[in-house]
Parts: structure tokens; C-alpha cells; sequence
């Protein structure tokens, strides 16, 4: 079976890479997405597939790299009214969203912006550098993922 690559991203100052490598295990559940197509590709993930881990709003940079430890499952933040994320349509005999649980591989040691990434021969078709992109989950190729990950090492 083939490996999927895929991109998560995260408001650093909700929840950051920094957060996940203090976390016990270095594992979080992957909660709280509320967008059906990112739920899907969430579903679509398998475990020890590699997950990019991404920082928006302020400086957005690729800054690690992750792994699903856990394919998904119900959401349960969905059935909570205390939580930002509930949905009264989800129920826990019908859910309607889902989570992973992801772990921490390693921290780059340096982030890779997205302003250098645009510039970055190969990267031209990744989903995260179309103009408009705000899926929170999104897949990447395997050419992407070498690329991306070759210049972390560099």
C-alpha cells in the first residue's frame, strides 16, 4: 500500500509544533477541523504516514514533521456545547466529523517560510501555495513532501 504525504496547519499561538514536542508522547488528537473536504482527507490518512506540520498567520512556515499515530475517529469536540468547535448536527451515533492523532518526528531547524517555498522549482502545483488555500488538512506529493523535506535538511 502506498504512503500519503500530507500538510496540517495550525495557528501557532493556538497550537504549535513547540506544544506537540511538550505534549505527553509528543502526540495530539487532531480536532476541532470543521471543513468536510480536510475531514475527509483526514479519514483518508493511515498510520505512519508522514505529516508536514505547518504555522499560519504569523510568519507561515513549514517548521516539522510529523506522523499519524492513529487513523481517524469520531470528533467529540463536535458534541460538546462548552467547546468552540460543537456541532449540534453531529451526535455520537451519527458523527459527522473526525480526528487523527498525530506525533512529533522532528522540529526543522529552521522554519521554511512561505514567501521561500513559493520560490522553490518543483513546489509550483502544492495545494499550500495556491492563491485562496485554506484547508487546514490537505494532501502532498510524494515529489513535494522530498522537496520540502530535503530543504529542511539543507
Amino acid at each position: 500500500m502506498a504512503t500519503n504525504h500530507w500538510l496540517v496547519k495550525t495557528e501557532p499561538g493556538c497550537y504549535s509544533i513547540q506544544d506537540l514536542a511538550a505534549a505527553p508522547n509528543q502526540t495530539t488528537s487532531w480536532s476541532g477541523v470543521r471543513n468536510y473536504q480536510a475531514r475527509n482527507f483526514m479519514r483518508a490518512m493511515a498510520v505512519d504516514d508522514p505529516v508536514l506540520f505547518y504555522h499560519s498567520v504569523t510568519d507561515p512556515s513549514i517548521v516539522g514533521l510529523a506522523r499519524v499515530a492513529r487513523e481517524a475517529y469520531p470528533d467529540p469536540t463536535a458534541w460538546d456545547p462548552q467547546d468552540q468547535h460543537f456541532d449540534p448536527r453531529s451526535t455520537p451515533d451519527k458523527p459527522l466529523w473526525s480526528m487523527v492523532d498525530i506525533q512529533l518526528v522532528r522540529v526543522f531547524p529552521r522554519p521554511l517560510s512561505l514567501p521561500m517555498l513559493r520560490g522553490v522549482r518543483g513546489l509550483e502545483g502544492m495545494e499550500l501555495l495556491r492563491k485562496g488555500s485554506r484547508l487546514s488538512v490537505m494532501p502532498v506529493s510524494p515529489a513535494q513532501f522530498a522537496i520540502v523535506t530535503g530543504l529542511a535538511a539543507a
